[in-house]
């Protein structure tokens, strides 16, 4: 069985060296007069880029005003003080130089400008997005996959209440990238942005869905590049035949190619956001701490579905007589290649210590909105298999 769907990816990608210098063009195509140029800290500007997008704006004479500080997990009063600003300014594009985090601000801001409510409306369930601001991204580091996809994760201050809201309003216009502005991120960040991309794909291959062996073989094909990409980019920063796999397959992974036939899980994603808003953590390394315990959890009612991942990505040999145990070797060589890129499996190794009793009872209330919600698609959760999972992950 495979499920009906319906493709939409209207991102214009411009990939390559010197890739900037077509910046201007771009925003005269989209239109812009005055232009939000949002980013997060100062690597930006150390790096040199901001520089240069200042410059090419001045020379075209477009003008623009400028928004930084932009935190990882993106909170919710740079959203609102974004807002204030493309009003006052009467800004009509949002240009975001950075990652996941900037462009999911940029999205937000981009709600926000034409909505009389409190933007948080979106995230809580209030009302839902009708316009968005155009957007374009100049992309600093592969992971989210937001330069591509239809979702926006913002973090609200007040109570660390981290929320996602889907809406092809706020798909980007255009998509800058330049594999070389990747060469200086730190180590750390580079596994986090690997485990998170190969995620994207993961969360949407484990699908109660299995009949699109195209989309299959896809999604095994970037996964398998993901993992041989790390290590080389890890030994060698400034290879760019391999920072390229990195980047392309961020955007690849979460612009919903690999769903087409299948259905999205994004349980450990979910149950990942309540760990990242409460402990401040990389999103990416997360994942890490947390898929094992998935994994276990739910392998048992999905054994073919493991089986084909651990031959097919992990390289497990297919044992037939015993399936289930290829498939926990499966999960077993998944956690092996995170510990080797530097990710932790465990929410100890995460945070420095185990997560207390009443940390994980409060996240998997917030996972599931005091119990009202579920999680997950291939595996549905409720509240007590979210709190099963955080504490199988806090050994």
């Amino acid at each position: 069985m495979l499920k009906d769907f319906n493709f939409y990816a209207p991102t214009r990608v411009v990939f390559g060296r010197d890739s900037e210098e077509q910046l201007p063009s771009l925003l005269r195509q989209a239109g812009a007069t005055k232009v939000l140029l949002h980013y997060g800290g100062g690597s930006a500007r150390r790096s040199g880029l901001l520089d240069k997008v200042e410059q090419m704006l001045q020379r075209e004479a477009i003008s623009y005003v400028e928004l930084g500080g932009v935190v990882p997990n993106p909170l919710l009063s740079k959203v609102v003080e974004g807002i204030a600003l493309c009003r006052r300014e009467n800004v009509d594009f949002i240009l975001a130089v950075g990652g996941g985090s900037v462009i999911d601000s940029a999205k937000a801001i981009g709600y926000g400008v034409g909505y009389d409510g409190d933007v948080w409306d979106f995230w809580c369930g209030r009302a839902v997005p009708a316009s968005c601001l155009p957007i374009g991204v100049m992309l600093t580091i592969p992971a989210a996959g937001s330069e591509m996809s239809s979702s926006c994760v913002i973090t609200r201050d007040e109570g660390l209440l981290k929320r996602g809201v889907n809406s092809d309003l706020c798909r980007c216009r255009f998509c800058i990238m330049n594999p070389e502005r990747t060469y200086t991120l730190p180590p750390y960040q580079t596994a986090a942005g690997a485990t998170d991309i190969m995620m994207h794909t993961m969360e949407r291959y484990f699908s109660r869905y299995e009949d699109m062996a195209l989309t299959d073989a896809l999604s095994e094909a970037l996964l398998r590049t993901v993992k041989e990409a790390v290590f080389h980019v890890l030994a060698r920063p400034d290879d760019y035949r391999w920072r390229s796999q990195l980047m392309w397959a961020g955007s690849l992974a979460h612009n919903d190619l690999t769903e087409c036939g299948t259905e999205k899980d994004f349980g450990t994603h979910r149950l990942e956001h309540e760990l990242s808003a409460l402990f401040g953590v990389t999103h990416g390394a997360g994942l890490a701490a947390l898929w094992g315990s998935w994994a276990r959890y739910v392998a048992d009612r999905h054994v073919s579905r493991f089986v084909q991942y651990a031959v097919n990505v992990m390289q497990v040999p297919a044992d037939f007589a015993h399936p289930r145990e290829t498939a926990l070797a499966g999960i077993e060589a998944t956690e092996r290649f995170y510990r080797a890129i530097g990710m932790p499996t465990s929410i100890p190794e995460l945070i420095g210590r185990p997560a207390t009793d009443a940390e994980i009872r409060q996240m998997a209330d917030k996972c599931s909105r005091g119990g009202t919600i579920t999680v997950g698609a291939m595996e549905v959760l409720q509240q007590p298999d979210m709190e099963a999972i955080y504490r199988m992950a806090n050994v």
